[in-house]
């Protein structure tokens, strides 16, 4: 038998339909605070990643899917959102008429070992604002996912905040940080001696147990902060407070991208593994457009993993999101004016979900099959009914007699059973399709 890519998984109807939900809350949420969708290629080139994520970060060196395309491009599929979505907003000049907010979704690629809510094709939710400098819009990102997470009924979350500073308080913490690994320097495996080497800040994001131990006596960061990044900072933290909004100062907390400099957060959640409890993060990256070969222009975002996000979700909001079951299934003994029925009756009842029978099975088998359907109704059409112009209506879920119904009727009736079947919290029949 076939089997999926190591990494890649499926998502059966039972999954989608909590999937489609989600992304239902986040598309309305988002568009509530001005936020703009835009659609990302999967593909981007190479160097895009390089010059934005860092070319040492393991990110880059170990994770991307890198490949040569037939005519010699390096090309590597997204391992995160960011990138592509600056180098879409400078290539087509979305900032002509002042700053702008966008948000996307889809899968990324990362070559990561596969574990319990870590795939190696996983999905993102990613937040972009461009154009504003100040804390205030650091703050409306923390807003706004608390608002998501409110929506959502996820509980026992918290938000850890950090700042990074500029390029000058960076390069003095890089000092001070490597100064202060040499001296356990033997504590040390090869891998961590490399990220000392080339990018101390890489240790920070670590989660060696032995790292962890070493970094409770570690310079802090806020040390090192540039004035203005420090009155920045206040500033994010006394807006937070205006708002109610709690969090944790972390001054051990950076981001696994290079690009990030001022404001980091994350939000972290309890019921997730600690390796793992980090369920969206993001921060300011006011220089990778300048990275990239664009103008100077100020930036903050950031990224949910929806794995993750879909994992609180069970247990945060008591009950699982259904999928959509029809409402109608149609047996028949006649083919022909079975399939011509069932299209007049999606015309005439606006979102009717009717599933008609396919095959020349006997009618017992058919209703047996329409109550696994999960249907609230069963419609039964035979040569009888046919030349009478009526057809049986049977409750699949009501001990009701079954009773005939004229076609003229039909519509009328079918849309009170719609409207009644799509109210939130009307009582939904088992059936024998997936469990959520």
């Amino acid at each position: 038998m076939p089997r999926a890519v190591r990494g890649m998984r499926d998502l059966p109807p039972s999954e989608v339909a909590c999937w489609r939900k989600l992304e239902q809350i986040l598309h309305e949420e988002l568009g509530g605070y001005g936020y703009e969708e835009l659609r990302l290629p999967l593909l981007e080139h190479a160097e895009l990643f390089e010059r934005s994520i860092g070319a040492v970060t393991d990110i880059v060196s170990k994770e991307t899917y890198t490949f040569l395309d037939r005519g010699g491009a390096r090309l590597t599929l997204r391992p995160e959102g960011t990138a592509g979505c600056l180098r879409a907003v400078l290539a087509r000049q979305l900032l002509r008429g002042g700053p702008r907010r966008f948000w996307y979704l889809g899968p990324m690629f990362r070559h990561e070992r596969p574990q319990k809510g870590r795939y190696r094709q996983f999905h993102q939710l990613g937040v972009e604002a461009y154009g504003w400098d100040g804390p205030d819009l650091d703050a409306e990102l923390l807003l706004l996912c608390a608002r998501l997470w409110r929506v959502l009924n996820i509980e026992n979350v918290e938000l850890q905040i950090n700042s990074l500073g500029g390029e000058s308080a960076r390069r003095g913490y890089r000092a001070a940080l490597h100064g202060y690994f040499e001296a356990h320097l033997e504590r040390l495996n090869e891998e961590q001696r490399r990220c000392l080497r080339e990018n101390p800040l890489r240790l920070l994001d670590s989660k060696a147990a032995v790292l962890r131990d070493l970094l409770r006596e570690a310079p802090s960061i806020l040390d090192y902060l540039e004035p203005e990044a420090t009155a920045h900072f206040q500033g994010l933290q006394e807006l937070l407070a205006a708002t109610g909004l709690s969090w944790r100062v972390n001054p051990r907390l950076v981001r696994g991208l290079d690009y990030y400099g001022g404001t980091v957060f994350e939000w972290v959640a309890s019921g997730l593994k600690a390796s793992q409890d980090a369920f969206c993060a993001g921060g300011r990256y006011d220089g990778l457009s300048g990275a990239l070969g664009g103008p100077p222009l100020p930036a903050a975002g950031f990224a949910v993993g929806l794995e993750r996000l879909m994992a609180l979700l069970p247990e945060a909001s008591g009950t699982a999101w259904a999928a959509s079951r029809p409402h109608v299934y149609l047996a028949h003994t006649e083919r022909r004016a079975a399939l011509c029925l069932a299209e007049w009756l999606r015309d005439q009842v606006p979102s009717l979900r009717l599933c008609t029978h396919c095959g020349t099975d006997r009618l017992r088998r058919q209703l047996r099959l329409a109550d696994r359907s999960g249907a609230a109704l069963a419609l039964i059409l035979g040569e009888q009914e046919l030349a009478e112009e009526q057809v049986i209506w049977k409750s699949l879920i009501e001990d009701t007699p079954q009773e005939k119904c004229p076609r003229t009727l039909l519509p009328e009736r079918l849309r009170r059973l719609v409207a009644q079947a799509d109210v939130p919290g009307a009582c939904q029949r088992s059936s024998g399709q997936e469990a959520h």
